[in-house]
C-alpha cells in the first residue's frame, strides 16, 4: 500500500516490496503475473485501500520483464484530460509511438508500463492504452485502478479485503516486537477494519503512539476515519479518510448524496429502502438505483447474493465507508432527517413482520427480521441518536421493538430485546397502552432470570390493561405469571395462571404469544403429576382456532403432547410424535431460509427425543415456552 513514493520513476521498482505487502495475497499473484504472461493488459481492481498498488508494484519487480516504467496517474476530479498522455510520453523518453517503439523492443523482454491509480483518468487511461497496445508491440501494461477499464483485451485481478487470518499476520507484522501476542484482541481489530490491508496497517501504526490494543478496538468500535500514518509515502495513505475520500470526490452530486445518505443503515438494505432513505433534495427516487450501481462498481458498496436471483439485490456498505459517509451527512445537515426516516422506514418494517407472524407466515416474517436484523437494532440507536429526540421518533421505536416481540422471546434474543426496551421505556414518557405492551414484552423477557424486574413491571402493567379493557393483555400479564411461578417452583400456581391465560385471550390476538401455548406449557408442567390432563390440555391446545396457521403453537403443542405421552408410558407413540414435529420444523426450502426457525422448540423436541431413547431416565425438568436465560445472545457473547 506504501510501497513506493509518489511521482513518475524510470528506475523500475528494484527493490523488494515491504515485509508483510503480498501475505494473504499468493493466489491474486499468481493470477496476475498469469495474466501479464498470456496477455498484454492487466487491471487490478477492488475497493480504496485493499493493496492494488502494493500488488502491482511487487509484480512489477518481480524481474520477469525488461524495464519496468512506472507512471503515477494524475488525480482529483478535475484533472486535464491530457496530463497522462503527458506523464506517459515523457515516462517513456518523449517523442512519437513511432519512434519509441525500436528503442523499446531493444531489450529482449517485454517492457512493463505500470499505470498506478487511473480513476480520476479512467477514461483518458482506456483510450491511451489502447493506442500504446496497437502501436507498440512490444510493451505490457498494468493499470490499477477500483474499476477496469472496460477494453476488449483487458484482464482483471480483483481484490478483496484479507480474511482474518491473513489479516492478523499483517498486523503482527507491522506491530513487532510491540506487540505481545493477543490474538483475541487482534482479531477482533481486523474485523473492525474488515480486513483491508491499509487499514490493518494504520490499526497497528497506532500501537507507536501509546495506545493499547483493547484501547485501540474500542476506538474502533465508534469510528475508524480518524486512522491516519505521520509520514505515508503516498499522499492518499495518509489516513483511511483521504484513502475513502479520493473515490468521494470522482462521484457525482446524486452519488455523494446516496453515498452520505445510505450511511445510516447499519446492516444489508434493498434498492427500494434505500430509494425511500436517500431521495430528496434534487435526487429523484429513480436515480437512486443507477447510483447504487455504480457505487458498487467503485467498492464503495458490495452485494450480496447472486445476480439475477431469485431474491431482489441487497447491497452493504463497508465499515470505513459508512463512517465517512456518516460524517459527510453531519457536515451538510441532513442527519436528523435521514435519521427520522431510517426509525420510521424500519419501524414500519417491524410491523410488517409482526403482521405476518400473526397471519400465519411465520417464517417470512423471521427471514425478513434476519435480513434486517442489523438495521432493526440500530432502530434504537437511530431513535436515541439526538439528546433531543423527538417524542414521536422515541414511540415510533419503541413500537417496532414492542412488534418484534416473536424475535426476542421465540428466536433467543431475549437479552437484546430486554436491553432495547429498557433503553427506550427510560425515554418514553407517556404513560400509555404503548407502554404497557412494552413493560409485559420487558417483564416476560427478565422473567427466566430477572424475576423481582418482572414482578415490577408487571405490577405496572396490570392496572393499565385492566382500566384499558384489554384482554389480551391480561391474560397475557397470567402466562408471564405463570412462568414466574414455575421459576420458583409452584406448579399449582403456574397452572391455574397458565389455564386462565389460555382463557382470557382471544383467539388470533396479534402481539403475543396465543392461547395454544399457554395450554400447551399448563400440559408440560401437568405431564409429570397428571399425564392424562396433560395429554387432554394438549388435544385442546392442537384444536384452538387458528393453531393451524401458528406454526409455533402448533409445534409448542405437539411438543406438549408428545411429552404428556412419554409420562403416560406411551414411548413408541411419543417417539414417533417428537419426530414428525422434529421434522416439521425444517427449513425449507433449505437455499432461502438456511437457518432453522423456532430454536426453543426444536431443542425440547430434542432432548425429549434424548430421554427416550436413553435406558435411564435423565430427571430435567423441561423448560417453559418462551424467553430462556442465556440463549443466543449469551451463546454470541
Amino acid at each position: 500500500m506504501r510501497a513506493y513514493a509518489s511521482g513518475t520513476d524510470r528506475s523500475a521498482t528494484t527493490g523488494r516490496p515491504e515485509p508483510g505487502v503480498l501475505i494473504g495475497r499468493a493466489a491474486e499473484t499468481a493470477a496476475l503475473r498469469e495474466g501479464l504472461a498470456r496477455g498484454r493488459l492487466v487491471t487490478v481492481t477492488g475497493p480504496a485501500g485493499v493493496g492494488k498498488s502494493s500488488l502491482a508494484t511487487a509484480v512489477a519487480a518481480c524481474g520477469a520483464w525488461g524495464p519496468v516504467i512506472r507512471v503515477r496517474c494524475p488525480g482529483g476530479s478535475r484533472t486535464d484530460p491530457g496530463a497522462l498522455a503527458e506523464r506517459v510520453t515523457e515516462a517513456l523518453g518523449g517523442g512519437t509511438l513511432e519512434e519509441l517503439e525500436p528503442g523499446l523492443g531493444a531489450h529482449g523482454r517485454p517492457t512493463l508500463l505500470l499505470l498506478d491509480d487511473a480513476d480520476a483518468v479512467r477514461t483518458a487511461c482506456a483510450g491511451l492504452v489502447q493506442r500504446l497496445l496497437m502501436r507498440l508491440p512490444s510493451v505490457r501494461v498494468l493499470v490499477t485502478s477500483r474499476q477496469a477499464l472496460g477494453l476488449g483485451d483487458e484482464r482483471v485481478v480483483r481484490l478483496a479485503p484479507l480474511e482474518e487470518a491473513d489479516a492478523v499476520e499483517l498486523f503482527l507484522a507491522r506491530a513487532r516486537p510491540r506487540v505481545v501476542a493477543e490474538y483475541g484482541v487482534v482479531a477482533r481489530i481486523c474485523r473492525l477494519v474488515e480486513g483491508v490491508p491499509l487499514a490493518v496497517e494504520l490499526a497497528a501504526e497506532q500501537l507507536e503512539r501509546g495506545m493499547t490494543l483493547a484501547e485501540l478496538a474500542d476506538r474502533l468500535e465508534r469510528d475508524q476515519c480518524w486512522l491516519s500514518a505521520p509520514s505515508p509515502a503516498l499522499r492518499r495513505h495518509r489516513s483511511l479518510r483521504s484513502a475513502i475520500g479520493a473515490p468521494y470526490l470522482l462521484c457525482d452530486r446524486a452519488e455523494r448524496a446516496v453515498w452520505s445518505r445510505a450511511a445510516v443503515f447499519a446492516g444489508p438494505f434493498t434498492e427500494s429502502s434505500a430509494a425511500y432513505l436517500c431521495s430528496g433534495a434534487g435526487v429523484a427516487p429513480h436515480q437512486v438505483p443507477a447510483c447504487l450501481a455504480r457505487l458498487t462498481a467503485a467498492g464503495v458498496l458490495r452485494t450480496l447474493g447472486e445476480p439475477g436471483g431469485v431474491r431482489p439485490p441487497r447491497y452493504v456498505m463497508t465499515r470505513a465507508a459508512r463512517d465517512f459517509g456518516a460524517e459527510r451527512l453531519r457536515a451538510a445537515g441532513e442527519f436528523r432527517v435521514a435519521v427520522t426516516r431510517h426509525v420510521l422506514h424500519h419501524r414500519r418494517l417491524a410491523e410488517i413482520a409482526g403482521n405476518l407472524w400473526s397471519a400465519g407466515e411465520q417464517r417470512q416474517a423471521a427471514r425478513l427480521v434476519r435480513d434486517n436484523e442489523a438495521d432493526l437494532s440500530a432502530l434504537v440507536d437511530h431513535a436515541l441518536a439526538l439528546p433531543e429526540a423527538p417524542a414521536g421518533q422515541v414511540a415510533a421505536a419503541l413500537a417496532g421493538v414492542v412488534d418484534l416481540w416473536f424475535w426476542w422471546a421465540v428466536h433467543d434474543h431475549a437479552e437484546e430485546g430486554r436491553r432495547h426496551l429498557a433503553r427506550l421505556l427510560a425515554r418514553h414518557r407517556a404513560d400509555d397502552h404503548l407502554a404497557a405492551r412494552a413493560r409485559w414484552l420487558a417483564a416476560w423477557l427478565s422473567a427466566p432470570g430477572d424475576a423481582a424486574t418482572a414482578r415490577e413491571l408487571l405490577g405496572q402493567v396490570w392496572p393499565a390493561a385492566v382500566l384499558a379493557g384489554d384482554d389480551a393483555l391480561i391474560g397475557r400479564v397470567s402466562h408471564v405469571e405463570g412462568v414466574l411461578a414455575w421459576e420458583r417452583g409452584d406448579m399449582r400456581a403456574a397452572a391455574d395462571c397458565f389455564r386462565q391465560a389460555a382463557d382470557t385471550v382471544p383467539p388470533y390476538a396479534p402481539g403475543g404469544p396465543a392461547p395454544s401455548v399457554s395450554l400447551a406449557a399448563l400440559a408440560v408442567l401437568q405431564a409429570p403429576l397428571a399425564p392424562a390432563s396433560a395429554r387432554r390440555d394438549a388435544r385442546r391446545a392442537l384444536a384452538q382456532p387458528g393453531v393451524r396457521e401458528d406454526a409455533w403453537a402448533t409445534a409448542l403443542a405437539r411438543y406438549a403432547r408428545a411429552y404428556a405421552d412419554h409420562h403416560q408410558g406411551r414411548t413408541a407413540r411419543a417417539w414417533h410424535r417428537a419426530r414428525r414435529a422434529l421434522a416439521g420444523l425444517d427449513p425449507h426450502p433449505a437455499p432461502l431460509d438456511p437457518s432453522p426457525d423456532m430454536p426453543q422448540v426444536r431443542a425440547a423436541l430434542r432432548t425429549l427425543l434424548t430421554e427416550i431413547e436413553s435406558p435411564a431416565p435423565s430427571g430435567v425438568r423441561p423448560a417453559v415456552p418462551g424467553p430462556r436465560k442465556g440463549g443466543a445472545d449469551a451463546a454470541r457473547s
